[in-house]
């Protein structure tokens, strides 16, 4: 028998096979929050802590097929998406979401690895836009991201233009703003700008912004009003990051065992 008390949180991401970011940082995140870790996988990647090396995108119909199988399954609290890698993964996703009740679900648009890798293929942000942003509960780009999905400079244009898309609520992450501090900011339609800032910590990291949005995604799907979970979420986020080790050569991997 399911157990109603455990959340199912859904991951929708790539397969990191270094541990750092994708499926398994989205793992980790959700088990040490008090979820049942759900996965559903969009891409095989060649990478490590320096960079990404290839990135090989699933056959879309194996992407529908696993989706179908666990939301006809599992009663899931809330999902998180990740890496896409291909336009015809993200217009499926969105049909096969349509299809289901809707759950709180948060969007880390990954467009480029810490290393400078393209992520993306021809046509993918398009689809994003058109099939996932009005389903998406929130989106978590960084500051380049934002800038990148909108073409706006001033990140507040840049947060408007994706609430007039049909996301409900935007928080942009200031890690690679020149700034003291980091500052991340959520904007909401009708209501102020929500400013976080927290100590800059020295150094890279690799799958930061996957343990932000999985832990986001967790603790709404335990009942936390939108506002507690990415306040809850960044300050967990900064904790498994100045906790990270460093097993390879190049980013440190954030200690997601919270």
């Amino acid at each position: 028998m399911q157990n109603r008390d455990l959340p199912v949180v859904l991951s929708i991401a790539g397969h990191d096979p270094g541990g750092g970011a994708g499926i398994q940082a989205d793992i980790e995140t959700i088990g040490a929050l008090g979820g049942l870790p759900a996965s559903v996988i969009t891409c095989l990647t060649v990478q490590d802590t320096v960079n990404v090396e290839r990135i090989a995108p699933v056959e879309p119909t194996l992407v529908e097929e696993q989706l179908e199988c666990i939301l006809q399954d599992y009663q899931v609290g809330a999902i998180k998406i990740g890496l896409l890698g291909d336009a015809r993964i993200a217009s499926i996703i969105g049909a096969v979401l349509r299809r289901h009740p809707r759950v709180p679900l948060v969007l880390d648009p990954v467009l480029a690895a810490g290393g400078g890798k393209e992520m993306t293929r021809k046509g993918l942000i398009d689809a994003m836009q058109y099939d996932l942003f009005p389903l998406v509960s929130l989106i978590t780009p960084n500051s380049e991201e934002a800038r990148r999905l909108t073409g706006e400079q001033d990140l507040a244009a840049c947060a408007e233009q994706l609430l007039h898309r049909g996301i409900d609520a935007v928080l942009i992450t200031g890690t690679h703003e020149e700034s003291e501090e980091v500052i991340n900011q959520l904007y909401r339609p009708g209501l102020g700008t929500l400013a976080l800032s927290w100590p800059r910590l020295h150094g890279s990291y690799h799958g930061s912004g996957c343990t932000l949005a999985s832990a986001i995604a967790t603790i709404l799907a335990l009942g936390t009003p939108l506002e507690e979970a990415v306040e809850q979420g960044q300050q967990l986020t900064w904790d498994a990051l100045n906790h990270a080790t460093h097993p390879g050569r190049g980013q440190a991997i954030p200690h997601r065992r919270l």
